[in-house]
């Protein structure tokens, strides 16, 4: 057995490690000494590949109609009326009696809709390319996986494309309710409401995107765990130093002064990786 491979073997099964009598390690054999500048080189091309799947299919989502009307005109109209009661969720009571129509979509500048339907597209292609950032972190580091490491990873691929529809059906069904929910009842009292598209869908998307992302967690954490990067039990006991790097996370991106939602989304993120901890101590991992 290659010296390489028998160090990989040799190293020391701690929890949530890797047995290697569980399996048998064949070494890698791509692995070679590259110069840096050829890693970087290889990292900007694969890069270059996720932004293209992204960008191709927010151009399918912008442009392509189904049947008349672009994809993402009919995603403004549902993701809008999803949450906004507006006459009864009926589109029409916008344009036949929008002074009753509260919740009407306002536009407060002239490319407010272009920049909707765009913004809207690119969140369908940044769904869509989740995966694909898995894969080719996967083709990147692929010369120094051993056989065992590989099947983790490309096992992942997938997972990562479900993760991220789980997380944006989170948003829709859980998260952006209670939001707009709590937006009513903080403001109904003391101000006139009127809902601005462009505006309103900022948060609408970030919300969603950002769930995309943070259902990763529970995947990010079994792969490092996996592939023995890290154990559960050194996780556990740095579990303060991630909430609050998921509590800093949550409130930089979040487009809410009220508060709700950073705390909502926080509060997810330390949810998702105390659940994964618990069901590793479960299985005895």
């Amino acid at each position: 057995m290659a010296e390489g491979n028998s160090e990989r073997d040799s190293r020391p099964v701690s929890d949530g490690g890797v047995s290697p009598e569980s399996d048998t390690f064949s070494g890698a054999p791509d692995d070679e000494e590259m110069p840096l500048t050829e890693h970087i080189r290889e990292m900007i091309q694969r890069l270059l590949v996720v932004l293209f799947v992204m960008g191709a299919v927010s151009a399918v989502m912008f442009i392509i109609p189904n049947p008349s009307r672009p994809f993402a005109d009919q995603a403004v109209e549902f993701l809008w009326y999803s949450f906004l009661d507006v006459g009864g969720n009926d589109p029409s009571a916008c344009v036949n009696s929008p002074q009753e129509a509260v919740a009407c979509p306002r536009v407060y500048h002239p490319l407010g809709l272009i920049l909707t339907r765009l913004k809207v597209a690119s969140l369908a292609g940044f769904i869509v390319a989740l995966p694909v950032f898995v894969y080719e972190t996967y083709l990147f580091m692929r010369p120094g996986l051993y056989p065992k490491e590989r099947r983790y990873y490309l096992a992942s691929v997938p997972t990562s494309l479900v993760l991220a529809l789980v997380g944006v059906a989170f948003a829709y069904f859980l998260v952006l309710p209670i939001i707009f929910s709590y937006f009513l009842y903080y403001s109904q009292d003391v101000a006139t409401i009127a809902f601005g598209l462009q505006e309103t869908f900022d948060m609408i998307l970030l919300m969603m995107g950002l769930f995309a992302a943070v259902f990763q967690i529970p995947l990010f954490i079994m792969l490092a765990i996996m592939m023995g990067l890290v154990t559960r039990r050194w996780l556990e006991q740095r579990r303060l130093l991630f909430w609050a790097s998921f509590g800093g996370v949550a409130f930089l991106f979040s487009p809410d002064p009220t508060g709700m939602a950073p705390v909502l989304v926080a509060v997810t993120m330390i949810g998702l990786f105390e659940s994964t901890l618990l069901l590793l101590r479960w299985t005895g991992r």
